[in-house]
């Protein structure tokens, strides 16, 4: 296998960059977080007009600026391996609904070594679409490594496409079970913000104002003294969506360290990870167009914080 080559990349700056710093210059021409164009400029891969260019340094309209750009990460492959708690709950010549448990991606990725969907599905014997990129061939919706729920996974051509056609068209009917912390005001209601990347955390998303477009519909379900259970449909699947948009309403996730959740209520409720799941999903089944739904209850780890904080409020 050979190992991929970094590139050099090579663009004037725009008199509208006039005296931007390196970092931020670099963010906005090649697309990367101010994190990494910091890093690249830290790492000696960055010169103006030909001179090595630290990150705080300003750029002038009409200078060459030049970024030896990362190299491609290495190609991943699926390993067939059995995923302990993940469930099948419905199997057929076109597609298969797993329940994900927490900590499992939904396929290989770079600096990913952890246990896969399709890898357990592999290792338990079953053919999936070989539609998609290699190493996610027949996914075609994901959940986060911390959230757990409902997956289909198209195991024909014909499932793939059709599939991926309602997921772009937005009428699969996806539902989460959130327990976030406090009362959303109102109780009930729509998000709509654009996602993107973090400006500064590669590893996190954020409202930007040049994102994409994200909807998350939300209901409240049960209310208790320190948070609330809702009820989530999401209209749009950006990575991280109900969580960016939980958090930037000040009411993350019970347990979701990374977005800002309180960690001494997440040791209450004996939480390692976001109290998230995926608890519903239906779609039109694309062998016979009828349409299908599938229900999941909620994980030992999520249901005993929920007992905790329903009795608190007692």
């Amino acid at each position: 296998m050979t190992t991929p080559q970094a590139e050099i990349r090579s663009l004037p700056v725009p008199e509208g960059l006039e005296g931007e710093r390196v970092d931020a210059a670099i963010a906005r021409m090649f697309g990367f977080s101010r994190t990494k164009a910091a890093e690249l400029a830290a790492g000696g891969k960055v010169t103006i007009d030909g001179a090595a260019a630290g990150k705080s340094e300003r750029v002038h309209g009409g200078a060459w600026l030049e970024v030896e750009m990362p190299a491609p990460p290495a190609p991943v492959r699926v390993v067939a391996e059995p995923v302990a708690g993940m469930e099948i709950v419905h199997d057929d010549e076109d597609v298969v609904v797993v329940v994900k448990p927490v900590g499992v991606a939904a396929h290989p990725s770079p600096g990913w070594s952890g246990p896969t969907v399709i890898g357990g599905l592999a290792a338990a014997g079953y053919r999936i679409s070989t539609s998609g990129a290699a190493e996610r061939q027949g996914i075609v919706h994901r959940l986060d490594v911390g959230t757990s729920g409902l997956m289909v996974v198209a195991k024909s051509e014909r499932a793939y496409t059709l599939l991926k056609q309602q997921f772009r068209d937005r009428t699969v009917d996806k539902r989460y079970h959130a327990l976030v912390q406090g009362h959303p005001d109102p109780l009930s209601g729509t998000i709509d913000a654009p996602i993107g990347r973090h400006p500064t955390h590669d590893y996190k998303w954020a409202i930007v104002a040049d994102g994409k477009p994200s909807v998350t519909h939300y209901d409240l379900v049960e209310a208790f003294r320190a948070a609330s259970l809702l009820d989530i449909k999401l209209e749009t699947g950006r990575t991280h969506q109900i969580r960016v948009h939980m958090s930037a309403h000040r009411h993350p996730c019970a347990g979701d360290l990374t977005y800002g959740a309180d960690p001494v209520l997440a040791k209450r409720l004996g939480l390692t990870r976001q109290w998230l799941h995926a608890v519903r999903l239906g779609f039109e089944h694309p062998g016979d167009g009828q349409w299908v739904e599938f229900a999941s209850d909620y994980p030992e780890d999520l249901q005993h914080a929920l007992d905790v904080v329903r009795a608190d409020s007692q």
